[in-house]
Parts: structure tokens; sequence; C-alpha cells
């Protein structure tokens, strides 16, 4: 009997958020180039703009959300909602894709969007999952369901893990008990312990004790791939405006003088920590290229909030936009620090460009990422609270004292290892064969 032809069809599932979006996209790229065919299906929410990428087939699927929970911007409610409301489709997407095709050689999806893992047991569909924030977040899940809190503390004795101040993070998360919440936990434990494999946007050097910690939960292959900005072709997949006029302004200043400040796409202030911020700023007499984000702060459009005349004040020595183009920001040579909500996307690429960095994390895998941005890699200072004097003094030891040339020799080591992992073929070959050969082995069963 003639064996079957292995499909190189791939069907992905996309969380419609910028920070899951663009890593998504960017290994959907790598994966074209390395010949696959590319299907990818997402949600109606922030649905991506198909002729920013012509070499894919996008599916979108109704996701029934109200006005009422956009507007709300609960994350743990939309996630909980999404995967609710999106089985169904889903379901229905993927048997059609089944009927049309000889094959699908696997489902590829966002961890959060874990009812395709249930989906896909049931269709006898190979799934891989992609995680787009650190592998070390993983430690958290099983805690939650196997382990007490004396248990919990006995299992983290390493350095390493113990300046991560898991417990800490453990305890922020249950504050957070609602039942929404618990659900989506155990259904991501049931997904990540289900999956053929585990695709994890990281570097084997950032968290190498962590995951050792982490196989001895999971017995899916964690396959470390990153950093994929790095790695993919250069795509479009911002769901916001960039404003170049930034970079002819970054252009004009002097080398590691500016202090670049972006919170990402979802955290949100209030008019007074607006307030606070900008004469942080201002009084830390730094050059600032500041990101505020249409809707950022509550209860105003943009930056109406700001003190009358503090744009004229600051004069060229700032300049604020609506969003920028942020790897071309930081790897511009006039940034000299970030001051960031520390998602992990902006965690990698700060990295990858040797640029130290301000954290004030907001929710979920930020303060982790905090963690390790100042605890263990120390290549940043933490920002506890929003006021001006603590803002101008923390800029000034990131920019200006010895403190910071130390972290920024530090910042500048890990640019240097992970500049090796990019060119060493046998770390980023390795990893992305590891990837194709399980999805060879998985269409040919």
């Amino acid at each position: 009997m003639e064996k079957q032809h292995k499909s190189s069809h791939l069907v992905l599932v996309m969380l419609p958020f910028q920070g899951h979006m663009t890593p998504m996209l960017q290994l959907a790229s790598i994966l074209h180039s390395k010949g696959f065919s590319i299907t990818i299906v997402h949600p109606e929410l922030n649905s991506p703009n198909p002729s920013n990428h012509p070499e894919f087939t996008f599916v979108s699927i109704p996701d029934k959300l109200t006005e009422s929970q956009l507007s709300d911007k609960n994350v743990t409610g939309l996630v909980w909602s999404l995967n609710k409301n999106c089985a169904v489709p889903l379901r229905q997407c993927l048997e059609k894709f089944l009927h049309s095709h000889n094959n699908i050689a696997a489902l590829i999806y966002d961890t959060q969007m874990y009812c395709a893992q249930t989906i896909a047991n049931d269709l006898g569909l190979p799934a891989i999952t992609l995680r787009t924030s650190a592998a070390t977040t993983m430690l958290l899940y099983p805690v939650f369901s196997q382990l007490d809190e004396e248990d919990f503390m006995s299992e983290i004795k390493s350095p390493e893990l113990q300046a991560l101040h898991l417990q800490r993070l453990r305890a922020l998360l249950s504050q957070n008990p609602a039942k929404q919440m618990m659900e989506i936990r155990v259904e991501l434990i049931n997904a990540l312990k289900s999956s053929l494999a585990i695709i994890v946007n990281s570097m084997e050097f950032l968290e190498l004790e962590a995951l050792s910690k982490v196989k001895q939960y999971f017995p899916a292959p964690i396959i470390t791939i990153g950093p994929l900005h790095k790695l993919a072709p250069a795509i479009c997949s911002s769901l916001f405006t960039e404003e170049d006029k930034c970079i002819s302004w970054l252009n004009k200043q002097a080398p590691k003088s500016v202090i670049y400040v972006s919170l990402g796409s979802m955290a949100s202030i209030d008019r007074k920590e607006l307030i606070e911020m900008a004469w942080g700023l201002f009084n830390s007499k730094q050059p600032f290229l500041w990101v505020v984000r249409r809707g950022m702060v509550r209860g105003s459009e943009w930056i109406e909030s700001l003190p009358n005349g503090f744009e004229e004040s600051v004069g060229e020595r700032g300049c604020i936009v609506k969003w920028a183009p942020q790897t071309e920001v930081l790897a511009h040579a006039a940034v000299g620090g970030f001051w960031s909500h520390c998602g992990w996307n902006s965690t990698i690429e700060s990295i990858c460009e040797g640029v130290p960095m301000l954290c004030k994390p907001f929710f979920g895998d930020q303060h982790l990422n905090t963690s390790y941005i100042c605890n263990v890699w120390k290549i940043g200072l933490e920002l506890q609270n929003l006021e001006r004097g603590n803002i101008e003094r923390t800029i000034k030891r990131l920019m200006v004292d010895m403190e910071g040339n130390d972290i920024r020799k530090r910042a500048m080591d890990l640019k240097e290892k992970a500049a090796f992992c990019l060119v060493d073929e046998g770390s980023t070959s390795c990893s992305f064969n590891g990837l194709t050969k399980h999805i060879s082995s998985a269409s040919e069963t």
C-alpha cells in the first residue's frame, strides 16, 4: 500500500491581543519560509489585515463579544469568553478543513486559546501550543493544583528561582479567585499536558534552571525557538498606526541619552498618574520618547490631561506619540533606557538590543518578567510607584549614575549571548528541526 503523502498544511489559532498576535504571525512567517502552507484562524476581535500577509489564508470565526465586555477590558473575562464562544465555530471550521484537505500536518494554537486542544483531541488532530510568555510562567500552573504553601517553598531551592520571588507572584495570582480564573487555570494545565509539543518564544540561557523544573511537570517537549522577532522576516502586525516621526527625532539625540517609555497595548493609567509620569520625565532632564496610546489614560482620549504648557516647556527634549515602531526604536543608537510594562515581547526585544529597563508591571506575567529583569539578570530597576520624585530619581539611577553603568554592561552581555544564539546554527536550527520533526511525525500517524 502506498504511503500517504505528508501534509504541509498548518492551521494556526490566534488569540486576538497584540502581544499574542505578533509572535504567532512571526512563527507563521518562519514556518512558511520552511515550505509549510499556513491558514490562520482568528476571532473577529482585532482581526489582522490579510493584505499585510498575502502568503497566508485567514479565516475569521465569530466571537460573540459584547460592547460591554470590550469596554470593560477585563482580560481574564475576555479570554474565558473567547474560549467559550469560539469553541463551536472553531470545531466547525476545522471539520471543514478536514473535509477539503487530505490531511492537516498540525494545529498550532496560542495556549490561551486552550479550547483548540480539546477540539483537536476530539478530531484526532495533532496539536502544538505556542507560549507567548516566558517558560517560567508554567511553573505557576502546577503550583495551584498540586502543592500547598510548604511544598511550594521546598520546591524552589536554587538561587535563581528564589530570586524570582515566585511565592509573591503566586500570592498576586491568588488575589483573583474568580470562577473564570480558576477554570482558565485548569484548562491551561490540561491543554499544556495534552499538547504534542510546547513552543516557547525564549532562549535557553535566559531561563535555564526554570526550564529544567518546567520539564518535570509537563511531559510534552519544550521547544525554545526565540527570539522570534529576530528570526522572522519583517512583518506588519501592529494593531496601531506607528508614527515614524519619532525616528527622525531620535536621529537628533545623543547616543544612549533617550529614555523610551511605552506601557504596551493593554495597560491603562489614570489622569493623576499621567501627570506624575510627565513631571518625573521632565524633572529627570533626560530626553524622552513617550508612547501614550489613545484610550490609555482612563477618562481621556489622549494627552489632554497634561498640565497646560507642558509640551511647550519640554520642547525638543521630548517626543510624545500614540504608537512607535518599537523594534526600530530599541535598536536606535540614541536609546539608553526602556521604561516598560515588561510584557514578554518587550522584554525579549530590549534584551536583544542591550537596552537596560525601567520596570512598571501592571498584571499577569509582567510581574514575573520584572523579577527576572531586576533580580536574576539584573539589567533593570523596578519603579515602585508612579510619583514624580520617585520617577525622576529612578530614571537618573538608570541613565546617569554608576549603578546604571553596571546595569548597562550586564544588558550588553545578554545582548551578546542572544546574538550568539542567532548565529549558532546548532541552536536555532536544532530548535526548528525539532519542531518540524514533531510536525512531520504527527502528520504520518
